[in-house]
């Protein structure tokens, strides 16, 4: 890995936390727009340990809660869990490969919603089977990153011999 890669590393990082706040919300509602924190967060647990990755993830988690705080606290703690699991599931696969971390990208963002979900109390019943049946997958699949993996991936250095 170049020098400079690292710094372009952080540089799109950097990008996916100012694309969050300035055009998501133009890109539909809540429940269908890609989560671009949730996205960088991803990305940064390819290369980190689960420990860093949990504790990115909590930080994470508390920058979306103070946007939503009447479900304060289920964030933080999805996106812990997303943060740790998706950083330790790399040893588990190959991280190397595109359409894996595809995948990663739609289970993290598609459990996230689900700790969420069931964190916050509010929803229950048919709205919960809603949520995590049909606006779930197609958050995950907006969010999925395949795009940004493609068009970035030799920026990103995404090795096993990183980690």
């Amino acid at each position: 890995m170049r020098r400079s890669d690292k710094y372009r590393f952080w540089v799109i990082l950097g990008v996916l936390v100012v694309l969050q706040f300035s055009l998501r919300g133009r890109l539909g509602g809540d429940r269908v727009a890609p989560d671009f924190l949730l996205l960088a967060l991803l990305i940064y647990t390819i290369r980190a340990a689960p420990g860093p990755s949990a504790g990115v993830g909590f930080l994470v988690g508390l920058l979306r809660d103070t946007l939503t705080p009447a479900s304060f606290g289920a964030g933080a703690l999805a996106h812990t869990l997303v943060g740790y699991l998706s950083s330790w599931s790399k040893a588990v696969f190959f991280a190397e490969n595109l359409f894996v971390n595809g995948c990663l990208f739609f289970a993290g963002t598609w459990f996230r919603n689900l700790v969420v979900a069931l964190a916050s109390g509010k929803l229950k019943g048919g709205l919960l089977g809603w949520e995590l049946l049909v606006w779930s997958p197609i958050q995950s699949l907006t969010t999925a990153g395949v795009v940004v993996l493609w068009l970035f991936g030799r920026y990103l250095a995404i090795r096993l011999s990183d980690a």
